[in-house]
């Protein structure tokens, strides 16, 4: 059974948690590699260059947009291709544990489960933007 009392909580620990975690990878290309480095890491597995700064960016806005509550099990949803694509790119070839050289896929995994996790249970407490008005604006407009 759902506790309905302290399940708003638990929505908000995820979405803060998953928000840092973007960010944390964000700053990490950005920061410690180095967008230079980042970019030569992309086009090392066959992406172009530029798409390190579209997952940068991705990662610090939808890291952003989950901390503050902004439409968050939208972006929660619109991150999951994200994370799925480390899979398919770079970490599924490397086996499961993450620890192995380059990193497998458990935690890309779990990272994509998460985010299915928080559009599922909803926004939680302490939204900015709730989901439901985002909803709202968008049938308006449809």
């Amino acid at each position: 059974m759902i506790e309905l009392v302290t399940a708003p909580y638990a929505a908000l620990l995820l979405r803060w948690s998953l928000g840092i975690l973007f960010i944390a990878h964000a700053l990490l290309k950005w920061r410690v590699f180095t967008i230079p480095v980042t970019i030569a890491s992309f086009q090392s597995i066959g992406l172009p260059g530029w798409f390190a700064y579209v997952v940068i960016t991705a990662e610090l806005i939808g890291g952003g947009c989950l901390i503050l509550g902004i439409a968050p099990r939208y972006v929660a949803l619109l991150l999951v291709p994200l994370i799925v694509g480390t899979i398919v790119t770079v970490h599924g070839k490397n086996g499961w544990p993450f620890n192995n050289k380059g990193g497998g896929w458990e935690f890309p995994a779990f990272w994509a489960a998460t985010l299915v996790a928080q559009f599922l249970v909803g926004d939680g407490a302490w939204t900015l933007l709730p989901s439901r008005t985002v909803s709202s604006l968008i049938a308006a407009i449809g």
